[in-house]
């Protein structure tokens, strides 16, 4: 079961390779994860699965840099694939 998740960030790609290793570990075989530079817009971190947003930056939801937000975001990936 593939599924498409799209993070849009700005700043160094150090804070996506993370995450992507991460997402990778958890759903080893089941995500094709690419990466999109906001060059011209400054504080996204941006997550979306199969065009559902489940986790925002802008929002109030920061960068993915603890335990509990990452839980929280396989959690959101959970629900999307319907698990």
């Amino acid at each position: 079961n593939n599924i498409f998740v799209e993070e849009v960030f700005c700043g160094g790609r150090r804070c996506f390779t993370r995450l992507k290793t991460q997402l990778e570990d958890e759903f080893p075989g089941d995500l094709e994860i690419t990466g999109e530079s906001t060059p011209s817009t400054s504080g996204w971190f941006e997550v979306e699965v199969n065009g559902k947003l489940v986790h925002s930056k802008k929002e109030g939801s920061g960068f993915v840099d603890n335990e509990q937000k990452m839980a929280t975001l396989v959690d959101a990936i959970d629900k999307v694939l319907g698990k």
